[in-house]
C-alpha cells in the first residue's frame, strides 16, 4: 500500500496548533489547583468560588504535557491574544497545506460540544470521524473513500469515568442539540436518550459507552446524557489522544489511539449484521491502511494494541481471525511484529 504524507511546514504547523491548544487548559485557570487521586490515576481540578459556593472544574490527567504546561502558566496567561492570532494563523496554513477541515454543520457540533467541556470531560469521537482526524497525528493524506462520512458523528465515553470526574458540562448538551437544530430519536427505554438527528435528517450524533453486560443504554452523568452499550468499546477508548479538527481556528477533541482503532476495526468488521453489514469492507479497509502505516512508523505502538487485544480471550480472537482471513497482507504484518 502506498502513504503519502504531508509536508514538514505542514506537520510542524499541526503539532505547533495542538500544543497551543493544550496550553488553553492552563491559560483558563482562574482559582487554586487541586489535585484528586482516584484509582490509581490523579485528576488536576481548578478550584474556585462564585458566590457561597465552591466551583471544582476539572482540567484533565497530569501528564507530562499538562505539568510542563503549568510550569509555564504566567507565561501562557500573558498570551493569551497572541495565541488566539498564532490559532489562526497555523490553522490556515494546515488548509492551504491541503489538510482537510470540516464541513460547517460538523465543525459547528464540535465547536460547541468543546465549548460545554464534553471533550474536556471524557468525550472521545469514535468512527470516521475519528479516522479522519488521524490525518494530523500521522500526517497522512487520507484517501478520500476511506474518509467519507456516514452521516454520523459518534462519541463514546466511560460511565465509570464519567461519575468519578464529579464535574458536568457546562450546560445540558441536550439543550445545545436543540439549538442547532437536533432532534431526539426515540429510544425502546424511553428514560435514556442517547441518539439525536437534525430537521434536514443529514447528520445524526450518537452517545457511545463501553458495556460490560448487556447492551444497553446507560447514564454518563458528567456529559448530561444516556449512551448506548457496546462490547468491545473499553478497548477502543482506553488512554484516547489529544487532537485538533480543522474549524474556525480548530477545536481540541479527543479521539483513540490509532494502532487500538485499527485493531477494533478488526472486530467491529466481523460484528455486523443485517444492512450493517455494508459497512464491514470500510472497516477493513480503514483497519488495513492503519495497519500497514503504524507497522513501519510504530511498531512498537502496533504490537502492544495487538497483543491486548487477544488477550481479551477466545471472542475477541474469532472475530479478529475472521475478519483477517480476508485481509492477508494485514495478517502476515501482524504475524511479523512478533505478538
Amino acid at each position: 500500500m502506498t502513504y503519502r504524507y504531508h509536508s514538514l511546514l505542514a506537520q510542524t504547523a499541526y503539532s505547533d496548533l495542538l500544543r497551543v491548544h493544550l496550553d488553553e487548559q492552563v491559560g483558563d485557570i482562574v482559582g487554586d489547583l487541586v489535585e484528586k487521586k482516584r484509582g490509581g490515576r490523579t485528576y488536576l481540578y481548578d478550584t474556585f468560588r462564585v458566590g457561597d459556593r465552591v466551583i471544582s472544574r476539572y482540567i484533565g490527567d497530569m501528564t507530562d504535557d499538562l505539568r510542563d504546561a503549568l510550569r509555564r502558566k504566567g507565561a501562557i496567561k500573558a498570551e493569551r491574544q497572541d495565541r488566539q492570532k498564532t490559532r489562526t494563523r497555523l490553522s490556515n496554513i494546515l488548509k492551504a497545506e491541503g489538510m482537510t477541515p470540516l464541513d460547517v454543520q460538523t465543525g459547528s457540533v464540535l465547536f460547541n460540544f468543546a465549548r460545554l467541556g464534553a471533550f474536556r470531560l471524557g468525550a472521545t469521537l469514535v468512527g470516521t470521524m475519528a479516522f479522519r482526524l488521524y490525518e494530523g497525528e500521522l500526517a497522512l493524506r487520507m484517501d478520500a473513500e476511506m474518509m467519507a462520512q456516514t452521516g454520523d458523528i459518534d462519541i463514546a465515553s466511560f460511565g465509570k469515568l464519567s461519575l468519578a470526574l464529579e464535574d458536568h458540562v457546562t450546560e445540558p448538551i441536550a439543550e445545545a442539540l436543540k439549538l442547532l437544530s437536533f432532534d431526539p430519536l426515540p429510544a425502546l427505554d424511553h428514560r435514556h436518550t442517547w441518539r439525536w438527528r437534525d430537521k434536514a435528517n443529514s447528520l445524526s450524533i450518537e452517545f457511545l459507552t463501553p458495556a460490560f453486560g448487556d447492551e444497553t443504554p446507560k447514564p454518563l452523568p458528567a456529559l448530561g446524557v444516556s449512551a448506548q452499550g457496546l462490547h468491545y468499546l473499553n478497548y477502543l477508548i482506553a488512554e484516547p489522544l489529544k487532537a485538533v479538527a480543522l474549524y474556525r481556528s480548530g477545536v481540541l477533541v479527543q479521539i483513540p489511539r490509532p494502532e487500538r482503532y485499527a485493531i477494533h476495526k478488526l472486530i467491529i468488521a466481523d460484528r455486523r449484521t443485517g444492512t450493517d453489514r455494508l459497512k464491514a469492507p470500510k472497516d477493513r479497509a480503514q483497519a488495513a491502511f492503519l495497519i500497514g502505516m503504524l507497522a513501519a512508523h510504530r511498531p512498537d505502538d502496533l504490537a502492544d494494541a495487538w497483543t491486548t487485544a487477544r488477550a481479551g480471550g477466545p471472542r475477541w480472537r474469532d472475530r479478529i481471525d475472521r475478519t483477517l482471513a480476508m485481509l492477508p497482507e494485514s495478517r502476515a504484518i501482524l504475524a511479523g511484529i512478533g505478538a
